[in-house]
């Protein structure tokens, strides 16, 4: 796996919080994986980049505003047959239902753990080389 290198789409209205969860996972998630990020700020600049690019991965703003990522990945996961792994960064670990209801692989709370952010974005990554469905 180390010969690849994997795509991760950071969405957020808030240039901030992309950066936070940039940091968290950073370029090397685990020894045997490098990633690069692609940016998205809003609801079709996500879509657009789904659409255009292979994403490995979305790790999504579940606060952002005014579309939430749990409403992206949601909707992603409805229209595409072939959509990448989705992860949510939620603000209350209550959320998780709804994170359940739009069909995400996982969800990190914020703030971020760099160790939980990089060992969840590693296993996900993994389970789509493997070709595997991440969720459980």
């Amino acid at each position: 796996m180390s010969d690849r290198q994997y795509t991760v789409l950071l969405y957020s209205d808030d240039p901030e919080v992309r950066d936070r969860m940039r940091l968290a996972v950073g370029t090397r998630p685990a020894a045997d994986l490098t990633v690069e990020f692609v940016d998205a700020a809003s609801y079709d600049e996500c879509i657009r980049l789904v659409d255009d690019y292979e994403i490995d991965l979305l790790l999504l703003d579940g606060e952002a505003t005014p579309s939430g990522g749990l409403g992206i990945a949601r909707q992603i996961k409805d229209d595409r047959d072939d959509a990448p792994p989705t992860c949510v960064v939620i603000a209350r670990a209550a959320d998780r239902w709804l994170a359940a209801y739009a069909q995400v692989d996982a969800t990190l709370v914020h703030p971020l753990d760099p160790v939980t952010t990089g060992q969840t974005v590693a296993g996900l990554l993994r389970a789509r080389a493997n070709g595997a469905s991440a969720r459980s």
